[in-house]
């Protein structure tokens, strides 16, 4: 949903608000699926650097 003209905190929360009533449920995921499975995956990096 894109709430991107609308100014008002409250009216923008509202329609946030119906538009997640109004979608269909997210699918759960596949039994044999890690829980992380969409995280963002890190790329090497140098030692000691922190990742995310």
């Amino acid at each position: 949903m894109n709430t991107k003209n609308v100014k008002d905190k409250l009216e923008r929360k509202k329609l946030k608000r119906e538009a997640r009533k109004k979608a269909p449920p997210k699918a759960k995921r596949p039994a044999g699926t890690p829980r992380g499975a969409n995280k963002k995956k890190v790329r090497k990096m140098a030692k000691g650097q922190r990742k995310r």
